[in-house]
């Protein structure tokens, strides 16, 4: 697994299930941390199947390399229950094993030691869940190009990739020495997966199968299949190995639609540091459903359009000069596919830093003044319906605000440290840092409280744990302006800027009332910096 740096995973006083929302068994065994899933640290998988598309199935198997963590007789791997088991071979020997829900607790006749190498392989076949609306529901996608040939897809992030393959079905582990990904489709078809393509062999039978390898730890969920008639276009960025696969119909197209992602790249290395992958090079492939930060084989499906499918979901204008699912999901692969939440409740840590990318991009391309403008423009995106952590140990993501509100959260601690050459050295230690790893809320918290020499925990607090954002009250008292925040934080201390006839101030408002020395006579007069803080105001 990659190395999992994490302080807690309770916090007395914030873990608290909400009263809408029951949690089962089911639930627990996906996203929970039994002693039956701790006891082994996942070293590689090797996969190997055949995909019939006329019957929507699979059959195959997984060869699973594992480290023993802790002595065990027992193991927990994952798949889902409408997937038949067909064996699992230890030492040439079958083991036993019992379903619970999708889970797979699969006995050895022996005790495994620690420190031990084991590998089993688990044979399997089925029709996996077929997608209805993917990516938002996890799935396979069966559809059909323009020209009426297959166009086959899968998606599965939150439902989990055990939909589709016997693994670990954790965040929480990794396999250190990545994996191969080996698909035979019909004749006439290619797969593109994860890494670098090792070959095809015609196995005879009216399939191909096509062999690619990761060599870096890789999420489950991140491993792919993509299966078309496609077009192959190369590139590269100082020795990196950039690589398109469209449907040959927008082969012309995406060649010149794709010429911002070199620039992007470069941004994003310039800031968050080399391409975390660089040995299993970038890829961007054309899918049927709209994007997904798949591991150096990006998929891609927003109709070579600039902005979301044709919109700007920041109504600024801004969000119409790029694609947003080509800088979007490529900044996944920093943050979410490099740095992994533990639990799928801090699935923040990996959409609240994505959507920070866009800004990022956004200041490299086209000035700090429209990234302002973008960010204020995405605060219209938050509903601040729920926290934005979720339940831990029972597979729960927490609100979809933790894409806006993660991202406006970091472009607010941004201006409160107030010093932009130690923000950036701040972001690209963070991606270095945890480069390959896996991390919880707590760790980032401390990263951050570290590098700044500021207590930014009640910051992280208010806007992580709680519902609501910091709402900044002003009045008149006595001809004098006072200020204070109201927040679920007590001892909530956050710097805030305004302007004054145009010269700007820092105010250090409290939980309690303070004053101003301003000579002001409406409180209309002060301009609070709302592109750069995402508060509330209210001025009485």
């Amino acid at each position: 697994m990659k190395k999992i740096l994490y302080l807690s995973l309770f916090l007395v006083g914030f873990q608290t299930l909400s009263a809408q929302e029951t949690f089962t068994r089911k639930d627990s065994l996906q996203g929970g941390l039994r002693p039956e899933r701790t006891c082994i640290d996942v070293m590689r998988y090797d996969l190997n199947i055949k995909i019939n598309i006329d019957e929507k199935s699979i059959v195959g198997y997984n060869d699973i390399s594992f480290k023993v963590i802790e002595n065990t007789s027992k193991i927990q791997i994952d798949l889902f229950r409408n997937m038949q088991v067909d064996s699992i071979v230890y030492n040439t020997k079958k083991l036993e094993f019992k379903r619970d829900f999708n889970a797979v607790f699969i006995n050895f006749p022996n005790n495994l030691s620690v420190g031990n190498d084991e590998k089993i392989r688990f044979y399997y076949s089925g029709k996996p869940i077929v997608a209805r609306r993917a990516p938002w529901d996890g799935g396979f996608v069966f559809t059909k190009d323009k020209q009426g040939k297959p166009w086959v897809g899968v998606a599965c992030q939150g439902t989990g990739a055990s939909l589709w393959y016997p693994c670990k079905d954790s965040q929480s582990d990794e396999p250190d020495n990545g994996a191969t990904i080996k698909i035979a489709v019909p004749n006439g078809l290619m797969d593109v997966s994860n890494g670098k393509l090792m070959g095809s062999e015609d196995l005879k039978n009216g399939y191909t199968r096509w062999d690619w390898e990761v060599k870096n730890p890789i999420n489950t969920y991140d491993i792919t299949v993509n299966i078309a008639d496609y077009a192959h276009i190369q590139d590269n960025l100082d020795g990196l190995d950039i690589n398109y696969y469209v449907l040959k119909e927008n082969e012309e197209k995406a060649k010149i639609h794709f010429e911002e992602v070199k620039p992007m790249l470069s941004c994003y290395q310039s800031k968050f540091g080399k391409y975390p992958f660089f040995e299993d090079g970038y890829k961007l492939v054309e899918t049927s459903y709209l994007g997904m930060e798949h591991q150096s084989a990006v998929a891609y499906g927003n109709k070579y359009k600039k902005g979301y499918l044709g919109s700007d979901l920041s109504m600024t204008g801004i969000g119409l000069l790029f694609d947003y699912i080509t800088i979007h999901e490529s900044g996944h692969e920093w943050f979410g596919n490099s740095i992994t939440s533990r639990d799928i409740a801090d699935m923040w840590i990996h959409e609240g830093f994505t959507q920070y990318t866009e800004i990022v991009y956004i200041e490299c391309q086209f000035g700090y003044e429209k990234a302002m403008k973008y960010c204020k423009g995405l605060q219209r995106n938050v509903s601040n319906d729920k926290p934005i952590i979720g339940n831990y140990g029972v597979n729960n993501e927490g609100s979809g605000d933790m894409y806006p509100k993660g991202a406006l959260m970091l472009n607010t601690l941004r201006h409160v440290i107030n010093n932009d050459e130690l923000w950036w050295k701040i972001i690209l230690k963070y991606s270095e840092t945890y480069r390959h790893k896996i991390i919880d809320t707590e760790t980032v918290i401390a990263f951050f409280n570290k590098e700044s020499d500021i207590n930014l925990t009640p910051i992280f607090n208010q806007y992580l744990r709680y519902k609501s954002i910091p709402v900044l009250e002003m009045k008149f008292n006595k001809k004098k302006v006072e200020y204070k925040w109201t927040t679920d934080v007590s001892d909530f201390k956050m710097p805030i800027d305004i302007k004054v006839n145009g010269e700007e101030i820092r105010l250090e408002p409290t939980n309690n009332w303070k004053k101003t020395k301003l000579k002001i006579k409406n409180l209309n007069e002060i301009e609070i910096l709302e592109n750069e803080f995402f508060i509330k105001v209210e001025k009485k």
